[in-house]
């Protein structure tokens, strides 16, 4: 019986405080009650670390091995995330309507769509070879169709309804406010990958295009949130413990915005007529080294301001997923400007950087299984 089978049974099964350590700290409540979008985070922070190992700038014996497998849990991951949010609509649908509005969960609505591309770039840069190539750039193709236009969704919806519907405090900006934006830049990164298999003419310079729409969609958006939560660390705290790893959040954007340029560079100069094309690629650099010494800047803050909390106590809670996905568009970022400059220090830089990206991840991935098993994730 799978995990999902397991979950729906206990669902309708469930008639009292649960004897076996499978879900007894949910004793007795419904497993998939509080099945939220921020799920999804596990699908992006496993899936960025399978994309981050192929393309580091080193060639390590094993890591295409290695990214396989766990691309293959990525995919895993997002088909039982996705039934028991399937699940969680179906037995539960007046709590998923209300968390569509709700002024913090509403905003992990763009995890679903990054997830679905994260996974889908995996399957051209990871398993091209165990799919056949046509079978993966169409997977890739029909994922990033799908998060793209759920990520655009989000990218205009969920802050539209902050804008007009919450009641939003002086002190409420936390990293958890990009989530929805960030979705159209995993977009325009992973939507390089396609570029090269569309016709040539028309077809690849309208998707050129649209990726740099993307691009500038969420930079803007991005660049006014992180004015935001860098205004509230000045003018109030940290804020609860539990929500101090969501500062993390704020790499994402940073990382992939580095990694679509690097991406979209390539193919633009063999696109665009000049110098639009030669100045695309070169835009790759100019514009990823001054961002790339910001996120070094932000990742420096982000480990002071967890350290301090952490003495204190940081519990676990699926906010740690924070650690991961992000600090993976870093990684995809460092290598794409190792690639290009040839810098020793920046594939140091980019090899260090998926280390500590796999170190988070298999703690967050251990704690969350356990966490899942026993049912204390799953709880009110």
């Amino acid at each position: 019986m799978t995990t999902t089978h397991a979950i729906l049974r206990h669902e309708h099964t469930a008639r009292g405080p649960v004897r076996r350590s499978f879900l007894a700290d949910l004793q007795g409540q419904p497993a998939l009650g509080k099945i939220g979008p921020n799920w999804f985070a596990s699908v992006m922070g496993t899936g960025i670390v399978a994309n981050a190992a192929v393309t580091l700038p080193v060639a390590i014996p094993g890591i295409r091995a290695f990214a396989v497998a766990v691309w293959l849990l990525a995919v895993a991951l997002l088909v039982v995330v996705t039934a028991a949010t399937a699940g969680h609509w179906v037995h539960h649908r007046d709590v998923a309507r209300r968390w569509t509005v709700d002024p913090v969960m509403s905003h992990f609505y763009g995890a679903p769509a990054m997830a679905l591309m994260t996974v889908g770039a995996g399957a051209i840069l990871v398993a091209e070879p165990l799919l056949g190539a046509s079978v993966a750039v169409g997977v890739s193709a029909v994922l990033w169709t799908a998060g793209t236009a759920l990520g655009l969704w989000t990218a205009a919806a969920i802050p539209l309804r902050a804008f007009t519907v919450h009641d939003v405090a002086g002190d409420a900006a936390f990293g958890g406010w990009l989530m929805p934006v960030v979705p159209p830049m995993v977009s325009a990164a992973t939507g390089a990958l396609l570029i090269p298999h569309l016709p040539a003419g028309q077809p690849r310079e309208t998707m050129l295009m649209a990726c740099y729409a993307m691009f500038g969609l969420t930079l803007v958006a991005s660049i006014v949130v992180i004015a935001m939560i860098w205004s509230r660390l000045v003018h109030h705290d940290v804020g609860a413990a539990a929500a101090v790893p969501t500062l993390w959040i704020v790499l994402g954007p940073l990382g992939q915005s580095i990694t679509a340029a690097h991406n979209l560079g390539t193919p633009a100069a063999g696109i665009l007529p000049a110098p639009y094309g030669t100045a695309f690629e070169a835009f790759g650099l100019v514009y990823g080294m001054p961002m790339w010494g910001f996120a070094m800047l932000w990742m420096c803050i982000a480990i002071a301001v967890t350290t301090r909390t952490a003495r204190d106590g940081l519990p676990f809670t699926l906010t740690w997923w924070s650690f991961t996905f992000p600090v993976g568009t870093v990684v995809t970022g460092t290598s794409g400007l190792a690639v290009v400059t040839g810098l020793h220090a920046l594939t140091v830089a980019a090899v260090a950087l998926y280390v500590g990206l796999l170190l988070a991840w298999a703690t967050v991935l251990t704690r969350t299984i356990h966490g899942a098993w026993r049912g204390r994730l799953l709880a009110p």
